[in-house]
Order: C-alpha cells, then sequence, then structure tokens
C-alpha cells in the first residue's frame, strides 16, 4: 500500500491520556515505549527520563545526540532540583584565534561551534542521584535501537533529509564521518526504512559501564581529541576532563497562584518568567480574542528584549535573575504596553533542534528534560567510529568583545534549551516543555496561559495554534492560526506573516498530576510523531 507519510490533510484530534502507575511523554513514539518499560522494571521518573532520552539520541539524531547538551528539573520525594549540563567553550579557544582563522561570526558547521558537551555527564548525575536501576540497565533500550536498527518515523525523515542536504553541501572532509553514520546508503533514510549504528551502541554501552567516565577520561575522550587536532579544532581532552554538570536551584513566579519553574541563566527560561510576570497584571476575558494576543506578544517581546541583552554565563552577568524577575520591574516594563505593537531592542532570534520528554512515576517523582545538540545535526562533526554528532552551541557565542555574551575560553554561552515545571503550594502539578530555538519561552508562556488562565487540558493546550515573535515588530502564526485574529493583530501595528507548515512552532509535552488521587494526566505534541505511553 502506497501513501505520503506527510501528507494529511484533515484535522485529527487527541485526548488526553490518563494513567495512576506511570507515564513518559514525548516526540517519538519507540522512545516513550522504553521510557516505560524501565519504569515496569522497577525504576523511577529518573530512570525512565535517562532511558527516553538515551534512545532520542538514537532515534531523533537530527535534534539532539551524545556530544550535545541536557537540561532537567526532577521532583524528587518532594523536592525540586535543577540539573544545567551545559558545557563550555574550549580553553584554547578566543577571539583572535577564531578571527584569524578568516571569520567576522562563529559559523554553523564544523569544528568551531563545538563547545564541551554535557548530555553523558547529565545521565551520569541523575542516575547516580536519584536512580533506582544500574545505568547499564537504564542505557540498554537505547544500545538495542542503535544495534538492531528502527524504522524512521515521519517528522523525524523530514528534517533528516534536510541536514542531509545541509550536510553533502559542504563537501569537505571533516563531515565525511557524518555521511557514513547518518547516510550509509549515499542519502538520508527515507520515512519508513531501517537506520541503525554499531557505532553508536558500542558508544553508549562503554558510557553505561563506565558511568560516562569514557567520554570525558577515557577511551571516547582521546577519540575527540584526537578528531580536533587532526582538523585543527580547539576542544581538548583537558577540556572533557575539567567539566561537570551543575546542580543548580532552579527560579520562578508565582502566576496566579501557581509557582512556574525554570532552569536560570545561562538558559533562556527566565524570558518566560519575565514575560509571565508582566502579564500577571492583566485580565484576560477570552483566549482567542485579539486583546489576549496582543498583550502575549508585547509582552514576550519586552522579556526577551531583557533576555537577548542581559542572558550569558550567570559568572558574567550584569544583573541577576532576582532583579529581572522582581515584581516592580515587571510593573515598569507592564506599562510600556499599549494598544499598539511596540518595536523591542532585540537581536534576530535563531533557530535550533532538541528533544523534549516528561515522565512520572506512581511514586510522585516528576522529571522535565530537555537535550540538544543546536542546530540541525549540530556542528556536523561526527566522531569516526562511536556515533558521535557533535553540537555546535559555541556558534551562539557573539565575536564582539563589548558584546554581553562574547567567546571567552571556558565561557558558557546563552543557552535555548529550557525545561519547564509547575507547582501549587507544597504540592507538584507537572512538568512541560517545548522544544526548538527561540520559540521554546513563547511557547512556555503560551501553554502555561492555556492551562492556567483558559482552563485547557494537556492536550488541548498543546494542540492550540501557536505565534511565535521574530523580530521588531514581525510576528509569524503557524497554518490554523485564526484569520480573523491575525487581521486585527495587523489592525494594531504587527507584521504578521503565515507559516506553510509548523515546523519552527516546537513540540511539547505535559504531565499533570492530581495532587489528591495521584491520577497522572498527558498531553502530546500533534506537530511531531510524539506518544504519550502510560501504565
Amino acid at each position: 500500500m502506497r501513501f505520503d507519510p506527510l501528507y494529511n490533510p484533515y484535522p485529527s484530534q487527541r485526548m488526553t491520556t490518563y494513567a495512576r502507575k506511570g507515564m513518559v511523554a514525548t516526540a517519538q513514539p519507540l522512545a516513550a515505549q522504553a521510557g516505560l518499560e524501565i519504569l515496569k522494571r522497577g525504576g523511577n521518573a529518573v530512570d525512565a527520563a535517562i532511558a527516553t532520552a538515551a534512545c532520542l539520541t538514537v532515534l531523533e539524531p537530527n535534534s539532539n545526540s551524545i556530544g550535545g547538551d541536557t537540561f532537567a528539573i526532577v521532583w524528587h520525594k518532594g523536592q525540586l532540583h535543577g540539573l544545567n549540563a551545559s558545557g563550555p567553550a574550549p580553553m584554547a579557544i578566543s577571539i583572535d584565534a577564531v578571527k584569524a582563522a578568516g571569520h567576522e561570526k562563529i559559523p554553523t558547521y564544523g569544528m568551531l561551534p563545538v563547545t564541551v558537551p554535557g548530555t553523558p555527564g547529565a545521565w551520569a548525575q541523575l542516575s547516580e542521584r536519584f536512580g533506582q536501576l544500574p545505568l547499564t540497565e537504564v542505557l540498554q533500550p537505547a544500545i538495542d535501537y542503535a544495534e538492531n536498527g528502527f524504522p524512521v518515523s515521519p517528522t523525524i525523515g523530514k528534517y533528516w533529509a534536510l541536514g542531509f542536504k545541509n550536510i553533502k553541501a559542504l563537501d569537505n572532509e571533516p563531515f565525511t564521518p557524518w555521511l557514513e553514520t547518518f547516510a550509509p546508503k549515499g542519502r538520508a533514510p527515507k520515512i519508513g526504512e531501517m537506520w541503525r549504528s554499531q557505532a553508536h551502541a558500542r558508544t553508549l554501552r562503554l558510557i553505561a559501564e563506565t558511568r560516562a567516565e569514557a567520554f570525558y577520561k577515557g577511551e571516547l575522550a582521546d577519540k575527540i581529541d584526537a578528531q580536533f587536532r587532526t582538523y585543527k579544532g580547539y576542544l581538548r581532552k583537558e577540556d572533557l576532563a575539567a567539566y561537570e554538570p551543575e546542580w543548580v536551584a532552579p527560579i520562578h513566579v508565582n502566576y496566579r497562584g501557581y509557582d512556574v519553574w525554570e532552569i536560570p541563566p545561562n538558559g533562556q527560561g527566565i524570558i518566560a518568567l519575565m514575560a509571565l510576570n508582566i502579564l500577571k497584571g492583566f485580565e484576560f476575558k477570552a483566549k482567542d480574542i485579539v486583546e489576549t494576543y496582543h498583550q502575549q506578544i508585547e509582552s514576550v517581546k519586552l522579556a526577551f528584549a531583557d533576555g537577548l541583552k542581559y542572558i550569558t554565563d550567570p559568572k558574567s552577568m550584569a544583573l541577576t535573575p532576582e532583579a529581572l524577575l522582581s515584581e516592580g520591574y515587571a510593573e515598569t516594563r507592564r506599562r510600556l504596553i499599549t494598544d499598539s505593537a511596540l518595536f523591542p531592542t532585540a537581536g534576530v532570534p535563531f533557530k535550533g533542534d532538541t528533544v523534549y520528554l516528561a515522565t512520572a512515576d506512581k511514586e510522585g517523582n516528576m522529571v522535565s528534560l530537555i537535550q540538544s545538540h543546536a542546530g540541525d545535526f549540530g556542528s556536523g562533526i561526527v566522531i569516526p567510529d562511536t556515533g558521535i554528532c557533535m553540537q555546535n552551541r559555541g556558534s551562539g557565542f557573539s565575536l564582539d568583545r563589548t558584546h554581553h555574551n562574547a567567546l571567552e575560553p571556558g565561557k558558557k554561552t546563552y543557552h535555548t534549551i529550557i525545561p519547564g515545571f509547575i507547582t501549587k503550594g507544597t504540592e507538584a502539578i507537572g512538568p512541560f516543555g517545548v522544544m526548538c530555538g527561540m520559540i521554546q519561552p513563547q511557547a512556555h508562556v503560551q501553554i502555561i496561559m492555556n492551562l492556567i488562565d483558559f482552563l485547557l487540558n494537556p492536550q488541548a493546550a498543546l494542540d492550540a495554534p501557536r505565534w511565535r515573535w521574530l523580530k521588531e515588530k514581525k510576528i509569524e502564526v503557524e497554518p490554523g492560526f485564526p484569520d480573523a485574529i491575525a487581521q486585527a493583530l495587523e489592525r494594531k501595528g504587527h507584521s504578521v506573516q503565515r507559516a506553510l507548515d509548523s515546523g519552527m512552532f516546537g513540540r511539547g509535552q505535559i504531565i499533570l498530576r492530581n495532587p489528591d488521587s495521584g491520577v497522572l494526566a498527558g498531553g502530546t505534541e500533534p506537530r511531531a510523531d510524539g506518544e504519550v505511553a502510560a501504565w
């Protein structure tokens, strides 16, 4: 039977998923099922999150990799914990060195944009602190998929083909290992076609057996070091050996009785919190009226203007998160919003590729985890015989020495990936998140308002058509966004453009827990291949 897996001409409807013993929500069904299987074997929500995240490096390699970064918020035995596993720039790199190589900005592909990967360290740290099962058992599903293969799913197949086109066009020797790994037949695998990587399986097994020591101090570190020396990159084994993920205290604002939590900078989650801090000063009569969208957009623009100015490595920030989230500052920003679109001072948002997942177990533990290697297939640099695709997070640095996010050795750049979490009083409500570059804080705001202001169920909160601010007064709306509201926004001074598809509007997941019954309610992204796997 022949059909086009990307041709879906009719509106479809998904229902909220309910369960009691456990739940895993992510954008790839096989990964969600792997996490659920770990729960059924006696693992907790953290074990399930690690298993799902590891599977996603195999099952969705266009969006994340072993050579990327991971952020997580964990609710464990009544306490909230944050993990920032983003890595710094190599110690040997500098603005002078990059400019001497003939670059006016850090390139998207190649050796230069690679920073120290944090993902393997994140898995090891989460497992050691909160896990119940051995890491070897938790990573086994990912090893099995890498070793035996899996059929490529539709959304992932679409972006895999785009990544192949971009990297093939580079026609440069350092990218040959990527082509051998991810296009072994001389092309991207087709939707529904099997793909496997024995090298990826061996790497995952080494990480599991050594609790990531092989990646940062052993055999894998040696291979990474050798490849970067061969092609005049800056990352060294010493950079890897010095790296440790950072446990951090999540930051929050109270929004209409609920505490909304994010990871603090260098992540951009504070932008969502600043926008919500502004928005809580308004009363919303209904969701689908122009005033609601106008105030959302204006608040996000103001929050981004501050975020793009101040967010960088926290050691280099000119303002503290507390100052940016103060009630007084929110009020001064709120006063700038009028009935017409404002022109904020901000940079141009850049694109990104990421995976997000949420897990929950029968004991009430929950995880909000997001993992990324920045752009499509990151830097395009694959370490031979390992399956490790290195991220290009360093492309976010500026080569302007006066810029707040200027490149420095050992510095962390502005980071787009952000997991979210909701609590009320002393009770956990649940994890939520949306992947995809600069849409993330914008989508967080839209989802929180859908849930809290407009009382939508988790699935409907994700289904609702989204908008995204691009720059200045320009916004983009996705297919399905109401024409009448788009036209009304134009009359308020917004420059509105309509997207042909929903690819850049993010892919999210939500799990909410009823504190009284312990029943879980989950929603998954209609813009992806996702699934809520429940027990």
